[in-house]
């Protein structure tokens, strides 16, 4: 057994049941533990478009990424009364940005690039896993609150099946490389084993657990999520090894011992949350 594989054994045992557990309690402590993810996470980004000469505006970076999860869990709570000054603080923040920008940058330090990786950076990684607070506390959260923590472990659960079956079946049937410049060591065949563990494991796990909370979802439905999420999680894995091949490194930093930097770890379900709330949407279920 690899020393890699021993530290991705061990963050593992400790990350799963306090991802579980936090998921389960939701709320404030949801919401800050994704503010402080998404604070680390953009700062990577910002730190990979350094290496570029791009030098995003951090301070503000970063505040917005703090804020995002904070602010999503505030309006889900009141919709009515806190969603549109959260639109209109949003408009303030962009505004402060470019004024930023013009204070700081000037036209010879490159001040689109800067501005635009200091929103890509807050938005990718706060902003998307933030629709994790957009499910667990929904429609009726004060009425379905547990079964809606359920809604949030599902795809969770399914991600963590098809990135663990697309390696099997990368390592056990190799083949034409899915996207050899990006992610060389990805298969066609490991994409294809990662995507049918995602639809089977949505059939049979949704199936079993979501009746027991009182959300049950036919069929059909969880086939469907099964396909999103199989297709998205990878593309989403694939999306984040484009940024990073851009400045020539393998990880995005070196945080969490055996899997990288948080990008690195959440690349995944920085696709799959958005995803995944919008067909909960459609459903009904939030």
């Amino acid at each position: 057994m690899t020393r890699n594989l021993v530290q991705r054994i061990c963050v593992a045992v400790v990350a799963i049941p306090l991802a579980v557990g936090l998921v389960w309690w939701g709320g404030w402590p949801l919401a800050a533990v994704l503010a402080l993810l998404g604070v680390l996470g953009a700062r990577e980004l910002y730190g990979l478009a350094r290496r570029q000469g791009i030098d995003a505006l951090d301070g503000l970076g970063l505040a917005a990424a703090a804020v995002i999860p904070l602010a999503t869990y505030w309006v889900k709570g009141s919709e009515t009364r806190w969603a549109e000054p959260a639109i209109y603080a949003g408009a303030l923040w962009l505004l402060a940005v470019l004024a930023a920008a013009m204070r700081w940058r000037g036209p010879e330090r490159r001040p689109l690039p800067s501005v635009a990786v200091t929103a890509f950076g807050a938005l990718y990684a706060s902003a998307l896993p933030s629709f994790a607070i957009a499910i667990r506390h929904g429609a009726n959260a004060g009425v379905k609150s547990w079964p809606l923590a359920s809604l949030v472990l599902l795809p969770l659960a399914l991600t963590w099946i098809c990135d663990t079956a697309a390696m099997a079946a990368g390592n056990a049937f190799g083949g034409p490389k899915l996207a050899p410049v990006l992610s060389p060591n990805k298969t066609w065949a490991g994409a294809i084993g990662g995507f049918l563990a995602a639809v089977v494991a949505s059939v049979l796990l949704g199936g079993w657990v979501l009746p027991r909370v009182g959300l049950a979802l036919d069929a059909g439905r969880l086939v469907l999520v099964g396909v999103a999420v199989g297709v998205v999680a990878q593309v989403g894995d694939v999306a984040e090894s484009l940024l990073k091949r851009e400045v020539h490194v393998k990880d995005s930093s070196a945080l969490i011992p055996g899997h990288g930097g948080v990008l690195d770890r959440l690349d995944s379900l920085y696709f799959v949350f958005p995803v995944s709330a919008g067909l909960f949407r459609l459903f009904g279920l939030v």
